[in-house]
């Protein structure tokens, strides 16, 4: 199906995209959120901040999606990212180790496995830069750690995105680590394009805020689409955004079918999204080709209406759902 095919259906509600306040974590519509919405389409519904006015379903939408947000706090459900240790400073070698504990207060030490790993670990700093997507390794009092070094001072953002057994979904949590040094911050502009390990990696499309939106990805080296995209963690691409700002955490995977062990692909990926409001989000881009891992990053600022959706009618950012296939974890 094409994208002006495929965006008709996310319009008509028949399939899913990504939103940060669910795709993101895989998280369940709760029952509160549903009452919200059909409050609000009854015309109960009333706006506090707004005069005593009664709210539209756009700006409920919204709200209940902003309050649910992943990746800006480090307690959900009960689930509480411990404290992270990490080198101090850049250059200093050593490990970064953290735990998650449960609603009982103990260590987590059982996960469901999604897209081939326990737990994905995504580190960024605070301007947007320095990501990276890795995986520790858990000991069996539940700590998680991987040898780490810092190559540039500055404040950053550790997300830990899983399912631990029994929680019944995936949970995005995050902390902060300062890590001392000479701090120069960059302020990324918008680029569409990026050169990274000899690949040229270019995103086209618009992003729209509350509204379904066709990114393609494509990968070119020398000049030349490549076609050997292999399958990583169950895909041929993984896209991860986050705002500016707060650096919220939206994740998202290709459109199509999981790809087959020992088949490739390329040059294109296709990617189905919605942010959750305006603004400048930052997104990179993982994939795989010779057994190696690359990881591009772009930058877009949102276009059109926070409230139009694809077929001109006044849409919900925050519909419940998740993108293309997977269900918004890794």
């Amino acid at each position: 199906m094409n994208a002006a095919g495929r965006l008709g259906v996310y319009a008509a509600g028949l399939a899913v995209v990504f939103t940060g306040a669910f795709a993101a974590a895989g998280a369940a519509l709760p029952e509160e959120t549903v009452a919200a919405w059909t409050q609000t389409a009854e015309g109960h519904e009333v706006d506090q901040h707004n005069g005593g006015h009664e709210a539209s379903p756009a700006q409920t939408a919204t709200q209940a999606a902003e309050s649910m947000v992943p990746g800006v706090a480090v307690e959900q459900e009960g689930y509480l990212l411990q404290e992270v240790s990490a080198p101090g400073a850049v250059g200093q070698a050593g490990r970064l180790s953290f735990s998650i504990t449960g609603p009982d207060g103990a260590p987590v030490t059982e996960y469901e496995t999604e897209h081939g790993k326990d737990l994905h670990l995504i580190v960024v700093r605070s301007d947007g830069t320095r990501y990276r997507h890795v995986h520790p390794v858990m000991d069996q009092g539940g700590r998680w750690s991987l040898p780490w070094q810092w190559d540039a001072a500055g404040t950053y953002r550790i997300y830990a995105d899983g399912m631990p057994t029994g929680a019944g979904k995936s949970l995005t949590l995050t902390r902060t680590v300062d890590v001392a040094g000479a701090f120069d911050p960059a302020a990324p502009a918008p680029m569409t394009a990026d050169e990274v390990d000899g690949f040229r990696v270019s995103l086209n499309g618009d992003l729209s805020a509350g509204a379904a939106s066709a990114l393609t990805v494509s990968v070119a080296r020398d000049g030349k689409p490549v076609t050997d995209l292999e399958p990583y963690l169950g895909a041929y691409g993984h896209l991860v955004a986050l705002r500016s700002g707060d650096l919220a955490y939206l994740h998202v995977h290709p459109e199509g079918p999981e790809p087959v062990k020992g088949e490739v692909s390329g040059p294109e990926v296709q990617f189905a999204a919605t942010a959750p409001t305006p603004g400048r989000y930052y997104l990179y881009f993982d994939f795989q080709v010779g057994g190696q891992v690359h990881s591009a990053r772009f930058v877009l600022d949102t276009t059109g209406s926070a409230h139009t959706a694809p077929n001109g009618s006044t849409g919900t950012p925050g519909t419940p759902g998740s993108a293309g296939h997977g269900h918004g974890g890794h």
